[in-house]
């Protein structure tokens, strides 16, 4: 607790100490209990429901209600060259499995191609996620859409326990992607995998002179619960920065209670209304871990500090570990587990 105290820095007796405007007994929050208290009342079948138990039971967090994923599409997603040259060793698809299971991370989400190299020797070790789409980078000028690179068949041939999808919410060709990925959850579902969203923000309307909305808690929000609505078992989202953006880009519907009552500028405020939109908590929301930088190990500490006392169901953090040499890669992943392993940080 001490070294978590460390690295939070000046920033420990806010972020420690804070009460949300939303109470905690309000919403349904991760527990041991979890997939009994939450998902045995839903229409999700036995074998979704055993999909998502190897998720949550699976690890370093088994059995405490969160999990932690290691994500690696961002060969595809930021290009190969630039994703793995701080660490070659990543080119070699067997190597992220090793990461995910070294740290003992709750699953391994990744490409189709990756998964698909190493399922035969590891799908039986560590759930899989199976990115089904993508937005890639080599169309010039570069474009911005996700793009099916994958089946569900092809996820549930390899012994995948869930599929994973992103959705451009805001941008032109959100409509199509909406479509796709719903359908693609449905037969998900049927199949007996679990689905996890990556709900992001994308239309350079969202960007001002005054500020980037894109991480804006009521716009995120409102992307997590259209997430939720097409039956999303898990929701990836990134750490708001701001709110107002429905005000400030005067566009959509809004109402003041929405940042006088259920919201205010505190980060664990902004992430608890992004929980909130997860229809109060009953979908996990998991935050992303950013990109590498120079204090990775402080910064993905401050999100996981930030996301558990929100109420969120933890971390899915890619680049900040395997941009760096192995042994650092799971010291920083084991950092962030053990902020959701301590009884010290308590839900705000």
């Amino acid at each position: 607790m001490q070294k978590i105290i460390d690295l939070l820095g000046d920033k420990a007796e806010n972020l420690l100490h804070h009460k949300c405007a939303v109470a905690k007994d309000t919403l349904c929050l991760p527990g041991p209990d979890h997939l009994d208290r939450i998902w045995l009342q839903s229409d999700r079948s036995n074998r979704v429901l055993g999909s998502l138990a190897s998720l949550y039971n699976t690890g370093n967090l088994a059995r405490t209600g969160y999990i932690s994923i290691l994500p690696v599409d961002q060969g595809i997603e930021h290009t190969a060259g630039a994703s793995f040259s701080p660490n070659p060793m990543y080119f070699d698809p067997e190597n992220i499995i090793k990461l995910a299971i070294e740290a003992g991370c709750s699953a391994v989400a990744s490409t189709l191609g990756v998964l698909g190299m190493t399922a035969r020797k590891y799908a039986h070790r560590i759930p899989y996620v199976v990115k089904i789409n993508h937005n890639e980078l080599l169309t010039y000028p570069n474009k911005y859409d996700q793009l099916l690179f994958a089946s569900v068949e092809q996820a549930w041939n390899m012994g995948a326990a869930a599929v994973g999808a992103t959705i451009y919410f805001g941008s032109e060709e959100s409509g199509r992607q909406i479509v796709e990925i719903s359908q693609a959850f449905e037969r998900a579902h049927e199949l007996g995998m679990a689905t996890i969203l990556w709900c992001y923000l994308r239309n350079n309307a969202f960007s001002t002179q005054n500020a980037d909305y894109h991480l804006a808690a009521d716009l995120t929000g409102q992307a997590n619960h259209l997430g939720v609505t097409i039956e999303a078992d898990i929701i990836k989202q990134k750490l708001p920065e701001n709110n107002g953006g429905f005000t400030a880009l005067k566009f959509g519907k809004s109402a003041p209670q929405m940042y006088e009552s259920l919201c205010t500028n505190h980060p664990i405020d902004l992430t608890r209304y992004q929980l909130l939109n997860c229809y109060s908590g009953r979908v996990g929301l998991i935050n992303s871990g950013g990109a590498a930088g120079k204090n990775d190990l402080a910064e993905a500490v401050y999100t996981a500090v930030i996301n558990k006392r929100a109420g969120g169901s933890g971390l899915i953090l890619g680049r900040k570990a395997f941009q760096k040499p192995f042994a650092d890669g799971v010291e920083l992943i084991h950092a962030v587990q053990s902020v959701y392993l301590s009884q010290e940080i308590t839900i705000a």
